[in-house]
Protein backbone atom coordinates (compact mmCIF):
# COMPACT_ATOMS: atom_id res chain seq x y z
CA UNK A 1 0.00 0.00 0.00
CA UNK A 2 2.29 2.46 -1.15
CA UNK A 3 1.61 6.18 -1.91
CA UNK A 4 2.85 9.33 -2.78
CA UNK A 5 6.78 9.00 -4.06
CA UNK A 6 7.06 5.70 -2.31
CA UNK A 7 5.54 6.39 1.05
CA UNK A 8 2.90 4.49 2.92
CA UNK A 9 -0.75 5.70 2.43
CA UNK A 10 -1.67 6.18 5.79
CA UNK A 11 -5.65 6.70 5.02
CA UNK A 12 -5.60 3.13 3.30
CA UNK A 13 -4.17 1.90 5.74
CA UNK A 14 -6.72 2.84 8.21
CA UNK A 15 -9.33 1.55 5.61
CA UNK A 16 -8.01 -1.68 5.83
CA UNK A 17 -7.09 -1.88 9.28
CA UNK A 18 -10.68 -0.76 10.30
CA UNK A 19 -12.67 -2.93 7.81
CA UNK A 20 -10.25 -5.96 9.09
CA UNK A 21 -11.78 -5.16 12.73
CA UNK A 22 -15.19 -5.38 11.73
CA UNK A 23 -14.85 -8.73 9.93
CA UNK A 24 -13.28 -9.86 12.87
CA UNK A 25 -15.51 -8.84 15.20
CA UNK A 26 -18.93 -9.69 13.08
CA UNK A 27 -17.46 -13.27 13.05
CA UNK A 28 -16.69 -13.34 16.63
CA UNK A 29 -20.20 -12.37 17.36
CA UNK A 30 -21.57 -15.48 15.78
CA UNK A 31 -20.56 -17.41 18.79
CA UNK A 32 -22.73 -15.29 21.05
CA UNK A 33 -25.76 -17.23 19.58
CA UNK A 34 -24.55 -20.51 20.99
CA UNK A 35 -25.90 -20.50 23.79
CA UNK A 36 -24.80 -22.86 26.52
CA UNK A 37 -27.55 -25.46 27.29
CA UNK A 38 -28.53 -25.55 31.26
CA UNK A 39 -28.59 -29.13 32.01
CA UNK A 40 -30.11 -30.39 35.80
CA UNK A 41 -27.02 -31.52 37.93
CA UNK A 42 -26.99 -35.36 37.90
CA UNK A 43 -29.49 -35.28 34.64
CA UNK A 44 -27.98 -38.31 32.87
CA UNK A 45 -25.74 -38.40 29.60
CA UNK A 46 -28.55 -39.14 27.06
CA UNK A 47 -29.67 -35.13 28.73
CA UNK A 48 -26.72 -33.77 27.80
CA UNK A 49 -26.49 -34.89 23.85
CA UNK A 50 -30.02 -34.34 23.03
CA UNK A 51 -29.71 -30.36 24.36
CA UNK A 52 -26.67 -30.35 22.06
CA UNK A 53 -28.82 -32.01 19.48
CA UNK A 54 -30.98 -29.40 20.12
CA UNK A 55 -28.57 -26.61 18.98
CA UNK A 56 -27.54 -28.39 15.71
CA UNK A 57 -29.12 -25.30 13.64
CA UNK A 58 -27.78 -22.97 15.10
CA UNK A 59 -24.09 -24.86 14.85
CA UNK A 60 -24.72 -25.04 11.53
CA UNK A 61 -25.72 -21.32 11.02
CA UNK A 62 -22.23 -20.78 12.99
CA UNK A 63 -20.33 -22.25 10.59
CA UNK A 64 -21.72 -21.85 7.79
CA UNK A 65 -21.89 -17.59 8.36
CA UNK A 66 -18.56 -18.05 10.00
CA UNK A 67 -17.10 -19.00 6.51
CA UNK A 68 -19.45 -16.51 4.51
CA UNK A 69 -18.10 -13.34 6.38
CA UNK A 70 -14.50 -15.12 6.04
CA UNK A 71 -15.18 -15.76 1.80
CA UNK A 72 -16.18 -11.47 1.95
CA UNK A 73 -13.05 -10.71 4.09
CA UNK A 74 -11.02 -12.80 1.69
CA UNK A 75 -12.23 -11.18 -1.50
CA UNK A 76 -12.19 -7.54 0.23
CA UNK A 77 -8.76 -8.54 0.94
CA UNK A 78 -7.88 -9.73 -2.23
CA UNK A 79 -9.37 -6.38 -3.78
CA UNK A 80 -6.86 -3.91 -1.33
CA UNK A 81 -3.95 -5.86 -2.29
CA UNK A 82 -4.27 -4.62 -6.01
CA UNK A 83 -5.27 -0.62 -4.53
CA UNK A 84 -1.97 1.50 -4.42
CA UNK A 85 -3.31 4.86 -3.23
CA UNK A 86 -6.22 6.00 -1.25
CA UNK A 87 -9.24 7.95 -2.70
CA UNK A 88 -12.23 9.31 -0.72
CA UNK A 89 -14.65 7.36 -3.03
CA UNK A 90 -14.49 4.54 -1.43
CA UNK A 91 -15.25 5.40 2.37
CA UNK A 92 -18.85 5.61 2.21
CA UNK A 93 -19.70 2.36 0.30
CA UNK A 94 -16.99 0.73 2.45
CA UNK A 95 -18.70 1.51 5.50
CA UNK A 96 -22.11 1.00 3.81
CA UNK A 97 -20.44 -2.89 3.14
CA UNK A 98 -19.27 -3.48 6.36
CA UNK A 99 -22.75 -2.27 7.72
CA UNK A 100 -24.39 -6.06 6.26
CA UNK A 101 -21.38 -7.59 7.71
CA UNK A 102 -21.81 -6.27 10.94
CA UNK A 103 -25.50 -7.29 10.62
CA UNK A 104 -24.59 -11.27 9.70
CA UNK A 105 -24.64 -12.53 13.39
CA UNK A 106 -28.03 -11.36 13.53
CA UNK A 107 -29.81 -12.38 10.18
CA UNK A 108 -27.74 -15.93 10.96
CA UNK A 109 -29.35 -16.18 13.96
CA UNK A 110 -32.95 -15.50 12.84
CA UNK A 111 -32.21 -18.00 10.66
CA UNK A 112 -31.02 -20.89 12.77
CA UNK A 113 -33.75 -20.61 14.71
CA UNK A 114 -36.64 -20.82 12.38
CA UNK A 115 -34.81 -23.39 9.88
CA UNK A 116 -36.99 -23.86 6.75
CA UNK A 117 -39.24 -20.79 7.25
CA UNK A 118 -39.33 -18.49 4.15
CA UNK A 119 -39.41 -15.10 5.88
CA UNK A 120 -36.18 -15.81 8.09
CA UNK A 121 -34.51 -17.81 4.86
CA UNK A 122 -35.47 -14.65 2.18
CA UNK A 123 -34.29 -11.78 4.79
CA UNK A 124 -30.93 -14.20 5.15
CA UNK A 125 -30.40 -14.44 1.64
CA UNK A 126 -31.73 -10.79 0.91
CA UNK A 127 -28.69 -9.86 3.29
CA UNK A 128 -26.09 -11.73 1.26
CA UNK A 129 -27.25 -10.12 -1.88
CA UNK A 130 -27.02 -6.54 -0.47
CA UNK A 131 -23.72 -7.47 1.02
CA UNK A 132 -22.25 -9.03 -2.61
CA UNK A 133 -23.86 -6.17 -4.64
CA UNK A 134 -21.99 -3.66 -2.03
CA UNK A 135 -18.82 -5.57 -2.03
CA UNK A 136 -18.54 -5.30 -6.29
CA UNK A 137 -19.30 -1.87 -5.97
CA UNK A 138 -16.48 -1.55 -3.54
CA UNK A 139 -14.41 -3.62 -5.56
CA UNK A 140 -14.73 -1.42 -8.66
CA UNK A 141 -13.84 1.82 -7.01
CA UNK A 142 -10.53 -0.44 -5.28
CA UNK A 143 -9.75 -2.02 -8.78
CA UNK A 144 -10.59 1.40 -11.04
CA UNK A 145 -8.00 4.40 -11.83
CA UNK A 146 -8.66 6.30 -8.59
CA UNK A 147 -6.98 3.65 -6.67
CA UNK A 148 -5.08 0.90 -8.90
CA UNK A 149 -1.81 0.21 -8.43
CA UNK A 150 0.70 1.02 -11.72
CA UNK A 151 1.66 -2.49 -11.63
CA UNK A 152 -1.31 -4.18 -11.39
CA UNK A 153 -1.92 -6.75 -14.52
CA UNK A 154 -5.46 -6.52 -16.49
CA UNK A 155 -5.72 -10.34 -15.78
CA UNK A 156 -5.21 -9.92 -11.58
CA UNK A 157 -8.12 -7.09 -11.94
CA UNK A 158 -10.42 -9.28 -13.93
CA UNK A 159 -9.99 -12.47 -11.37
CA UNK A 160 -11.08 -9.97 -8.52
CA UNK A 161 -14.43 -8.68 -10.07
CA UNK A 162 -15.09 -11.99 -11.26
CA UNK A 163 -15.16 -13.93 -8.06
CA UNK A 164 -17.07 -10.66 -6.89
CA UNK A 165 -19.77 -11.29 -9.43
CA UNK A 166 -20.27 -14.93 -8.98
CA UNK A 167 -21.31 -14.01 -5.59
CA UNK A 168 -24.06 -11.74 -6.67
CA UNK A 169 -25.36 -14.16 -8.89
CA UNK A 170 -24.71 -16.82 -6.25
CA UNK A 171 -26.98 -14.55 -3.84
CA UNK A 172 -29.87 -13.57 -5.94
CA UNK A 173 -30.10 -17.82 -7.04
CA UNK A 174 -30.72 -18.21 -2.87
CA UNK A 175 -32.85 -15.69 -2.55
CA UNK A 176 -35.24 -16.48 -5.71
CA UNK A 177 -34.83 -19.88 -4.26
CA UNK A 178 -35.88 -19.02 -1.07
CA UNK A 179 -39.30 -17.78 -2.62
CA UNK A 180 -40.10 -21.41 -3.63
CA UNK A 181 -38.65 -23.21 -1.46
CA UNK A 182 -37.02 -21.92 1.42
CA UNK A 183 -35.46 -24.74 2.90
CA UNK A 184 -33.30 -25.09 0.13
CA UNK A 185 -32.69 -21.22 0.30
CA UNK A 186 -29.26 -21.19 2.03
CA UNK A 187 -28.58 -24.21 0.55
CA UNK A 188 -28.34 -22.09 -2.94
CA UNK A 189 -25.98 -20.59 -2.03
CA UNK A 190 -23.54 -23.66 -3.03
CA UNK A 191 -24.28 -22.45 -6.84
CA UNK A 192 -21.57 -19.29 -6.34
CA UNK A 193 -18.75 -21.43 -7.37
CA UNK A 194 -20.91 -23.14 -10.35
CA UNK A 195 -21.33 -19.10 -11.11
CA UNK A 196 -17.45 -18.69 -11.07
CA UNK A 197 -17.07 -21.53 -13.19
CA UNK A 198 -19.13 -20.17 -16.10
CA UNK A 199 -18.05 -16.79 -15.77
CA UNK A 200 -14.69 -17.65 -16.12
CA UNK A 201 -15.76 -18.51 -19.31
CA UNK A 202 -16.48 -15.56 -20.66
CA UNK A 203 -14.57 -13.71 -22.78
CA UNK A 204 -11.94 -11.26 -22.09
CA UNK A 205 -13.24 -7.69 -21.01
CA UNK A 206 -17.21 -8.47 -20.87
CA UNK A 207 -16.37 -8.30 -16.86
CA UNK A 208 -16.50 -4.65 -17.27
CA UNK A 209 -14.09 -1.43 -17.10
Amino acid sequence: MAGGAGGTDHALERLVFFSDAVFAIAITLLVIELHVPHIPRGAPDSAYWQALAQLVPSFIGYFFSFFVIGAFWAGHHRAFTLAGRYSAKVLSWNMVFLLTMAFMPFVTAFLSQNIGARVPTVVYCAVMLAAALLNMRVQRIVTGPDMLAADVAHEDVAYVRKRGLSVALGAATALAVSFVVPVLGQVSLATIPLWRRLIARMPKGEEGA
